[in-house]
């Protein structure tokens, strides 16, 4: 198990979608009396923390735009989800340019697909998007994660329906949850440290 940030590097991190990949997906929802963890979230967070990564969701919140979700209900939500589960931080975009509330019915650069979030937390948290993945079970975030230059895992749950099909979204892998997603960063991070690991030995370092 690495350590973040071990020999001066900068520590990697796993971007969670919130709805649909952490959550159950309920629309619109700000009850903090239904929230509902996804099948496997709970040991895939488990797994990834002792792994060393760290834990940020980036969620789109387009709502608040829609006039559906009040910003202070949701900031609510925010930093309960901060207290209960292990994550490092909780990034989200209330625009949305067909919304009706005029002070967030603005095109944006974090709404994904735009990276916007994903680099404003790699900044922030000094992390390494290179060592970096997002998981979500749409492809709009999967060409976030791409844009951010992270590796991708699309859940799939059923939950994306359009299929755009371009490179920038085309996952790394596919998992049925979030708990099999995680056993496949780490068994990917293992693999690639256990090649590094080899060549530093052919070469005689």
């Amino acid at each position: 198990m690495r350590e973040a940030g071990s020999l001066g590097r900068q520590p990697g991190a796993v971007f969670l979608d919130k709805d649909g990949t952490l959550l159950e997906d309920v629309p619109d929802n700000v009850d903090l009396g239904r929230l509902c963890l996804t099948a496997g979230a709970r040991a895939g967070m488990e797994l990834l923390i002792g792994s060393g990564y760290r834990l940020i969701v980036v969620t789109n919140q387009g709502g608040i735009a829609q006039g559906r979700i009040d910003e202070p209900h949701f900031l609510r939500l925010r930093r309960y989800l901060l207290e209960v589960l292990p994550l490092t931080d909780l990034y989200y975009c209330p625009h949305d340019p067909a919304g009706w509330v005029q002070s967030y019915a603005i095109p944006c650069a974090c709404r994904k697909p735009a990276p916007g979030l994903l680099l404003r937390a790699c900044a922030e948290h000094g992390i390494d998007p290179g060592r970096s993945w997002m998981v979500s079970d749409i492809l709009d975030d999967v060409e976030a994660g791409r844009r951010a230059g992270c590796r991708t895992i699309l859940l799939n749950v059923g939950h994306e329906t359009a299929w755009r099909r371009s490179a920038l979204r085309r996952p790394d892998h596919l998992a049925p949850d979030l708990g099999q997603a995680a056993r496949l960063i780490v068994r990917e991070e293992k693999a690639e440290a256990s090649l590094g690991f080899e060549y530093g030995l052919a070469r005689g370092e």
